[in-house]
């Protein structure tokens, strides 16, 4: 991935991204093309991989790899117009650009189609993004029978994890008036993902409190 150095996440920002884990998607490279799928993943610090599942019916799982799979998850991301910096005001040498937060995560992908496996996999997938919640939802809240047959219908995927790029185009190429002018114009968006990337703005400008 181009990254350059004002946009390269730190080693502690790389290894803070990979663990919040979420929604990747895994490219495969195979004999007969690229092949994709959206995966919910997360890190097992343990294996130093990356898990998650995906359908029996997919082939994904079945794909032989002619090379590293890739798991890309994206943070928040935001059109930037011209109209927020200061600098079109000044010199009007200005152009639109795309403000966004990605991670990119490489390794041999490996398949588990083994029960038990599957069970903490989706046990633990299920922990993670329910807690917090009022009543969280347990895999054991559902029929022993019914979730027997779910997990007869899904395949583990692991990534084992051999090289992690992360990248955060938070303007931070442009001058401090401009980079106000972001974090003031999209703040005041109606849109969610502009305010979310007015924040992330703001958190990338030296001497921010993380």
């Amino acid at each position: 991935m181009y990254t350059p150095a004002h946009f390269a996440l730190t080693p502690e920002q790389a290894s803070l991204a990979l663990r919040a884990g979420g929604l990747a998607h895994l490219v495969t490279p195979t004999a007969d093309g690229l092949v994709s799928t959206p995966v919910p993943m997360y890190l097992d610090e343990k294996r130093g991989a990356l898990l998650g599942h995906v359908a029996r019916s997919n082939p994904h799982w079945q794909a032989v790899a002619t090379g590293e799979s890739l798991a890309i998850f994206a943070g928040v991301d935001a059109y930037v117009s011209p109209g927020l910096y200061a600098s079109k005001a000044e010199h009007g040498r200005v152009v639109p650009t795309w403000n966004y937060e990605v991670l990119h995560v490489h390794g041999a992908l490996i398949a588990h189609d083994d029960v038990d496996w599957l069970r903490a996999q989706v046990q633990r997938l299920t922990d993670r993004h329910e807690a917090g919640r009022a009543q969280p939802w347990r895999v054991t809240d559902a029929p022993e029978r019914f979730v027997a047959g779910q997990l007869r219908a899904i395949v583990g995927l692991e990534l084992s994890v051999a090289r992690v790029e992360g990248k955060a185009k938070l303007s931070q190429n442009r001058p401090e008036a401009d980079q106000l002018g972001v974090i003031a114009g999209l703040g005041a968006s109606a849109h969610a993902a502009d305010r979310a990337m007015a924040e992330a703005v703001a958190s990338a400008r030296p001497g921010a409190v993380e």
